[in-house]
C-alpha cells in the first residue's frame, strides 16, 4: 500500500448552480462537474486576465473531476470527501446482501476509507455495514452527515427567445442545484498549480455553469489536501477525470479484458465568447470519471489527450477551443 498527498479545492458555493447535461435540458441538473468542463473554464478566465494561453491549452497540471463534499459550517475542520464508486464491481451473494440489494446499488458516493478500501480490493458490503449506519442514501460514510446535503430547486422561468432567436416566448422548468450548509464540490490536482490558482481567483467570481448572468454558480474557494491509500500496482486503474485516449492503439490496449468498466458522455455545448454565443463547439465523447482500464498502474498515473481543439469551421470563431482529456488514474485490484 501507498499514500499520495493530493492538492485539493474545496468550492463553496454562494449561489445555486445549474450544470447542464449532454441534452442541455434545463429541468435537470447534474450534481457534479467533469474535469474537462472545469478545465476549460480555467482557460478562459486565463484568457479573460490577457495571459497567453499555453500549447494545447495545457495549464501544467492535471486535475479531477469534481466530486461532493459533506461540512456542516464553516468552522467544522472535518469535512467529509466523497470519491466516485468504480464502476467494476463485485457484489457480495450473501442472503442480507441480496435482500439489500437495492440499498447497496443506491450507493454513488465512499469516504476516504471506503475508497481506499475498494481500491486495495476489499469487499465493502459486509454484514455490518449493510447493517449499520455507513450507507447514508448515495453515501457511505461513518461519519455522521445529512444524506440530503445536495438540494434540488426546480422552477418555473420564461425564454423570450431562444439561442437561434427563431422560437416565440415559452415556458420552461430550471433545476439548479444548492448545498446545505458548508458543503459544496472539490477537485483534486496534480502538477504545478500555478497557472490553475490564477484563473480560479477569478472564476469563482465568473461562476461556473448556466445562467452566470442572472447569479448562478458563483462560489468562494478554500485550498487544502488530502491522503489517498492505494494499492502499490496493479493491472487495473480507475480514472478519477474526463478522460480522451491519446491514439486508437491505447485504447485498444486499455479495453483488453473482460473486467473492464466504462462510461462515456458526449462533450460539446454552446460557445461562451461573443460574438459566437448562438454557435456550437464540434463534439468529442470522453469517458467519465469512475471507468475501470486494464493498464498497468504503479501509483498515480496521469494519461489521456491533452489538447484538443473543437473550434467549429466558423470565420468568427478565430481561436481555438480547447477541451482536456487528460486524467488522473489510480491503481485499482478487483476481485
Amino acid at each position: 500500500m501507498v499514500k499520495h498527498k493530493f492538492n485539493i479545492y474545496k468550492l463553496h458555493f454562494t449561489s445555486p448552480v445549474h450544470l447542464g447535461d449532454a441534452r442541455d435540458d434545463y429541468g435537470i441538473s447534474l450534481k457534479s462537474i467533469a474535469s474537462d468542463t472545469m478545465y476549460a473554464a480555467l482557460i478562459s478566465c486565463l484568457a479573460k486576465l490577457g495571459n497567453e494561453i499555453p500549447d494545447n491549452g495545457d495549464l501544467g497540471c492535471t486535475i479531477s473531476s469534481l466530486f461532493p463534499f459533506y461540512q456542516k459550517d464553516k468552522e467544522d475542520r472535518n469535512a467529509v470527501l466523497f470519491f466516485p464508486k468504480p464502476l467494476k464491481q463485485t457484489l457480495p451473494t450473501s442472503k442480507r446482501a441480496v435482500e439489500e440489494r437495492k440499498k447497496i446499488k443506491k450507493v454513488a458516493w465512499l469516504d476516504a476509507k471506503y475508497f481506499s478500501k475498494i481500491l486495495q480490493g476489499e469487499q465493502l458490503f459486509d454484514e455490518q455495514t449493510i447493517s449499520g449506519n455507513a450507507i447514508q442514501g448515495e453515501f457511505m460514510t461513518d461519519a455522521p452527515i445529512d444524506k440530503d446535503f445536495i438540494a434540488s430547486q426546480v422552477s418555473a422561468r420564461v425564454t423570450l427567445e431562444s439561442r437561434t432567436g427563431e422560437e416565440d416566448a415559452k415556458p420552461f422548468y430550471m433545476d439548479r442545484v444548492t448545498f446545505k450548509g458548508y458543503s459544496g464540490l472539490y477537485f483534486m490536482a496534480d502538477g504545478d498549480v500555478e497557472l490553475l490558482e490564477k484563473a480560479l481567483n477569478l472564476l469563482q467570481y465568473e461562476g461556473i455553469g448556466t445562467d452566470r448572468n442572472v447569479g448562478n454558480g458563483y462560489f468562494e474557494y478554500e485550498k487544502s489536501t488530502v491522503e489517498i491509500e492505494m494499492p502499490d500496482a496493479s493491472e487495473y486503474a480507475m480514472t478519477l477525470s474526463s478522460f480522451v485516449p491519446e491514439t486508437k492503439e491505447q485504447l485498444q490496449a486499455m479495453l483488453d479484458s473482460d473486467e473492464v468498466a466504462y462510461d462515456f458522455q458526449r462533450r460539446g455545448g454552446w460557445i461562451t465568447t461573443p460574438p459566437n454565443n448562438t454557435k456550437r463547439k464540434n463534439v468529442i465523447y470522453a469517458f467519465t470519471a469512475a471507468s475501470v482500464f486494464k493498464n498497468e498502474c504503479s501509483g498515480v498515473a496521469v494519461m489521456g489527450h491533452v489538447g484538443i481543439d473543437l473550434k467549429p469551421d466558423i470565420p468568427t470563431v478565430a481561436h481555438p477551443i480547447w477541451r482536456c482529456g487528460r486524467a488522473l488514474f489510480l491503481p485499482i485490484k478487483l476481485m
